[in-house]
């Protein structure tokens, strides 16, 4: 009643943005909260992401992975996990573990078929999302890595405003246009108040097996471009390998080898 509006000059507290965060069940406690994005498909994203999952484990952190592609789950098949999630109770779902133990939900664990496609609308994907950070038994885990699918729509928008996010990486290819994209990433990004821990750059170059030059089948770089314009300080690329492609496609992700993420790694 009376409001000018003018929120600059009233003592009333009604302005104040209240917070989206889902609170954790009682089960749980994730410290460290990292997305993993993209401004399109088909980049890698998922790929980084288990990546990054693996080399976490491998330093003795108590690792997950929140696979949020709802409609485009790839994480169970990266790690070659086929069995099901259990209900715990009435309220509460158990994950996944992998044979390393990394801690795993993804709507293909509860599918009975998991050819089956998702065909549902923005606000369920999103609210599946709620349930998989709110009602699963993550237990006590030092960083969960949130597998989104790309662009900018419900879900990403769901994952900014409901989990208590640390940070983003941004996963890109060096083509023109891909680098258009991954501007509306970073300025999503900016815009929700999320910082940006590093752009990872997918299918970078080719190295040659026997003159050992690399070779940029997707032309020039723009990476570091992107990098200095937003002021973001972590880059790291990733090479075509014919080989850890085979890996992700027999579910041995885990057994992958290269430095390639592991500067990015260890800024966390």
């Amino acid at each position: 009643m009376g409001c000018n509006h003018d929120c600059s000059s009233c003592s009333s507290k009604c302005g104040e943005p209240e917070s989206l965060i889902v609170p954790q069940n009682e089960l749980s406690s994730v410290k460290k909260v990292i997305g993993i994005v993209s401004g399109k498909g088909g980049v890698g994203k998922s790929l980084v992401t288990s990546m990054l999952a693996v080399l976490s484990q491998r330093k003795g952190e108590k690792t997950a992975i929140l696979d949020a592609d709802i409609t485009g789950p790839s994480i169970p098949k990266a790690f070659g996990v086929k069995s099901k999630a259990e209900a715990m109770d009435e309220k509460h779902i158990l994950p996944v573990s992998t044979k390393t133990g990394i801690k795993l939900m993804s709507i293909n664990l509860l599918l009975e078929d998991e050819k089956s496609p998702v065909i549902w609308r923005g606000p369920v994907l999103a609210g599946v999302v709620k349930q998989f950070w709110q009602d699963v038994v993550w237990g006590d885990v030092d960083y969960m890595y949130v597998d989104m699918p790309p662009g900018t729509g419900d879900v990403p928008l769901t994952v900014f405003q409901s989990l208590p996010l640390d940070g983003i990486i941004i996963v890109t290819s060096p083509q023109e246009l891909v680098s258009l994209i991954v501007e509306k990433a970073v300025n999503m990004a900016n815009m929700m108040n999320i910082p940006i821990i590093g752009i990872v750059e997918n299918l970078s170059y080719f190295e040659c097996p026997t003159c050992k030059e690399k070779i940029k089948v997707f032309g020039d770089s723009k990476i570091e471009e992107i990098a200095e314009k937003y002021n973001i300080k972590n880059v790291a690329k990733i090479p075509i390998k014919p080989d850890l492609a085979s890996q992700v496609d027999k579910g041995l992700v885990e057994l992958f080898e290269g430095d390639f993420l592991n500067e990015l790694s260890d800024k966390f």
